[in-house]
């Protein structure tokens, strides 16, 4: 069985920034698409960025250009580096495996880590 942890969130003022990190257990990363979600308060989870086995990224429109995707299969884990942070930004943050383009593999999400940006 897959497990997924995030960590990485916190408190950052507008215009910093954060590197959140996944670490992938129970499979071998190698082969498949990971990918980050997050839910704003009262809203639903989102798509944010996903990237292939082989370095091909997608983003959502809103963090394109401030968000950089990255993995490493080697110690199976993911990271998202988050720049110019703004309070919409403000969400709880979760990794997953991905099936191309967006929808999130497993139903069940781990607890995420809370991201959230103040003005």
């Amino acid at each position: 069985q897959v497990h997924l942890v995030e960590s990485g969130g916190g408190l950052v003022q507008t215009g910093g920034s954060l590197r959140l990190s996944c670490t992938v257990s129970g499979s071998a990363l190698g082969g498949k698409t990971l990918g980050w979600y997050r839910r704003a308060p009262g809203k639903e989870r989102d798509f944010v960025a996903s990237i292939t086995s082989d370095g091909r990224t997608n983003y959502r429109s809103l963090v394109e250009g401030r968000f950089t995707i990255s993995r490493d299969n080697a110690k199976k884990m993911g990271f998202l580096q988050m720049n110019e942070l703004t309070p919409e930004d403000t969400a709880v943050y979760y990794c997953n495996l991905v099936d191309p383009p967006t929808d999130p593999v497993f139903g069940s999400w781990g607890r995420g880590t809370q991201v959230t940006v103040f003005s």
